[in-house]
């Protein structure tokens, strides 16, 4: 009985090796999309995040101190270059201008009656009635008139300049922005906040920056800063809200130095702003157009990563076979341009690659050949 039991143990554990042998030895399989490679021509849209900012962003101080009296203009309005924004409290002022004046009359007085008095001293020392101290002292009295005739003159510009100042214009064509200050409100040349802000929004500036790789690429594809600024194409703006903006523009600058704590230099791009639909302080993103003429492109999700090392599985007698490829670096982030290691004609499998392995025999996919 013992001995019948041990042999039917040792049968049924031959039994199971053999069948793990068996499915040791087999290779996995599955139905998996594939592509076949061709080249083709494609514009990829590269795209940074920009922010927008006027032409001149100018903040408009008070050079005089006073009570507000009159906001001319409201949020968001245009104006002109020289147009009245605020009226500061102009009384003291012309009272400084008043007084000005009137010193400045009685200086022109005492030099005319030292000019008569000099002239006076002379004639008497010619006949020696009086001292050459006499005559002297009258000359200085003269040059004492003339200077404070000059200080009474500063001072009368100068009081009638803080007279103008009170009226405070637009140095620029351009919109007018946020109004902290109201009637009453008591400003001055130091005030934490400028009165406003008036924009030149008639042509708008979009900055935005590239890491220093981006940069490289762009200037060896171009050769230079002042080749790629003379013959990179027209970029396009795409808005916050997901539209694009009917105006395209031009990359005006690209800085010379790379901020070492980033890692980035800024471009500089220009658009134009006819209708005003662009505002200062808005961002975006800058779209650069890049064309690619008879390339090999495939989409990302096709591809897998291994230590940096951009790798797709080509299919090979049925089998998956990982193959490392080359791709640009500059791309649109839904696509690759591969630089080598496939080439058109190659089949390649297009979907599930994070469920492969190497070796797995590739099945069609029924549902794609339909």
């Amino acid at each position: 009985m013992r001995k019948n039991v041990s042999m039917m143990f040792l049968l049924l554990a031959a039994l199971a090796f053999t069948s793990c042998k068996e499915k040791q030895g087999q290779v996995s399989s599955g139905s998996y999309p594939t592509m076949t490679v061709k080249k083709e021509s494609r514009n990829l849209d590269l795209r940074y995040s920009a922010s927008i900012r006027g032409r001149q962003d100018i903040e408009i101080y008070p050079q005089v101190s006073g009570t507000l009296q009159q906001l001319c203009v409201t949020e968001g309005q245009q104006v002109k270059k020289g147009q009245v924004l605020f009226v500061i409290d102009q009384v003291p002022y012309k009272a400084a201008v008043n007084t000005a004046e009137a010193d400045l009359k009685a200086a022109r007085s005492a030099l005319a009656t030292a000019r008569i008095t000099d002239e006076g001293r002379r004639r008497l020392l010619e006949q020696k009635v009086i001292s050459d101290f006499d005559r002297q002292k009258a000359a200085n009295e003269l040059a004492s008139a003339e200077a404070a005739v000059a200080q009474a003159e500063a001072r009368l510009v100068n009081a009638r300049n803080d007279l103008s100042y009170t009226v405070v214009r637009s140095p620029a064509d351009g919109v007018v922005g946020t109004l902290p200050y109201r009637q009453g409100a008591l400003v001055s040349s130091s005030i934490p906040q400028p009165l406003t802000v008036v924009s030149d929004n008639s042509s708008m500036y979009v900055y935005f920056s590239m890491n220093e790789n981006q940069l490289l690429n762009l200037l060896q594809r171009y050769g230079s800063s002042a080749k790629a600024l003379e013959n990179m194409p027209d970029i396009r703006l795409h808005l916050s809200n997901g539209t694009v903006y009917k105006e395209k523009g031009r990359i005006e600058s690209i800085s010379g130095v790379i901020d070492r704590t980033t890692g980035s230099v800024s471009l500089r791009a220009v658009f134009p702003n006819r209708d005003g639909l662009l505002h200062s302080g808005a961002s975006g993103n800058i779209a650069i157009p890049t064309t690619y003429n008879d390339c090999i492109v495939i989409p990302q999700e096709v591809t897998f990563r291994i230590q940096e090392k951009v790798f797709v599985y080509k299919v090979v007698d049925g089998k998956a076979v990982s193959t490392a490829i080359e791709v640009s670096p500059m791309d649109n982030g839904k696509e690759y341009i591969v630089l080598g290691g496939l080439e058109a004609g190659t089949e390649i499998v297009s979907g599930g690659v994070g469920l492969l392995r190497e070796g797995t025999i590739v099945k069609p996919d029924q549902a794609q050949e339909k």
